[in-house]
């Protein structure tokens, strides 16, 4: 019984990670080899197949269903291909236009959700820190290591990355703001007790991560006529170009930057549906289902639709040219400095919650 169990975890789990490589490769793949509107409207089919996948799951809460949809993703690709094949009605057009727009409009959307989510697993952190701190002088001496490592990695990291980073005299501005905001709000927040130096450290490093991405080289070199071989002959050269072709095509510092984004919104809406969970046992009683909780609720919607999370995610960061990367990044910094301000110098003498994740 175990051991059946243990097979089809596994088959479960490879068929839900297969899923998620198909998306990584080709959307990628289609704006490579094909055009900007074709992959726009794989983009949107995936999107749509993602909306479906995750209402039946909702509906059918079944492991089976992550089976089931893998052949979806290589027939969406053949339409897209067969479809471009041609020339494109002026229907389609208009989708994939459209679609395009819808994408550029969530942008502040993104910059939000990773902004904030940021900020929460930073908290969460340092909550936990707070905590293991209280157990005795082991965990206090090894946090505080912990913290001075972060902190000493971050400076480097952002050192390192200054000569990119900093190209041009309005980036370097930005970046000589961005760590001095930093540096005052640390302090700020040691003085009023409302931080502790996990959380700081954890937001340095998030820092550097943004300002070592502003400098990263995100052009990718393909060579048309290695993505290109007969697949039938000899197997092993093929592979061999498919290997490079993935290589080489697949952006890698979007795919970093779709990473860090996806973990950490992973992470925050796993943090959210203890946000108030007191103050609303306090109101419900002992006996109030924690799933009614409205962060309960919202962090639930999120982990169903995970997947068209994911493709709209991708497919926005996959639309942004050099420039504009760099420009959402410093966006993103400003917006988590400004948000940890509001949080730290907000004067909230009723939010028991707030007070909580604070240092006493």
């Amino acid at each position: 019984m175990a051991s059946s169990w243990m097979i089809w975890s596994a088959v479960f789990s490879s068929a839900r990670l297969s899923s998620a490589l198909q998306i990584l490769i080709y959307l990628p793949l289609t704006l490579s080899t094909l055009s900007k509107p074709a992959f726009l409207l794989l983009s949107f089919l995936l999107f749509v197949h993602s909306l479906i996948h995750g209402t039946l799951s909702l509906l059918w809460n079944s492991p089976l269903l992550s089976v089931l949809q893998l052949p979806m993703h290589p027939f969406l690709l053949l339409v897209c291909f067969n479809i471009f094949a041609d020339s494109i009605r002026p229907w389609l057009a208009a989708t994939t236009f459209w679609w395009e727009k819808f994408l550029q409009l969530c942008s502040p959307g993104y910059i939000v959700m990773e902004g904030m989510s940021s900020l929460l697993v930073a908290q969460k952190l340092g909550r936990v820190g707070k905590e293991l701190v209280g157990e005795g002088e082991t965990y206090q001496f090894g946090l505080l290591i912990a913290a001075a490592a972060a902190y000493v990695t971050s400076a480097w990291w952002i050192i390192v990355s200054y000569p990119t980073a900093a190209a041009s005299p309005l980036s370097s501005t930005l970046l000589g703001v961005a760590l001095t905001t930093f540096i005052f709000l640390t302090i700020i927040g040691f003085v009023l007790r409302r931080t502790n130096v996990i959380e700081s450290s954890t937001l340095s490093l998030m820092l550097a991560y943004n300002i070592w991405l502003c400098g990263v080289n995100q052009t990718a070199s393909v060579d048309p006529a290695s993505s290109y071989t007969p697949l039938l002959g000899n197997i092993l050269p093929h592979l061999q170009t498919l290997v490079i072709f993935i290589t080489n095509t697949l952006p890698k510092p979007v795919l970093i930057a779709l990473l860090y984004r996806l973990i950490i919104m992973h992470f925050a809406s796993r943090i959210l549906p203890t946000l108030g969970q007191d103050h609303w046992d306090s109101v419900e009683g002992d006996a109030g289902d924690a799933s009614e909780r409205p962060s309960s609720r919202f962090s639930h919607a999120i982990l169903t639709y995970r997947q068209a999370i994911f493709v709209m995610t991708y497919s926005h960061l996959l639309l942004l040219d050099d420039s504009s990367q760099i420009w959402w990044r410093w966006m993103n910094v400003f917006f988590l400095l400004i948000t940890w301000a509001i949080e730290l110098l907000m004067e909230s003498d009723d939010d028991i919650v707030t007070k909580e994740w604070k240092v006493e």
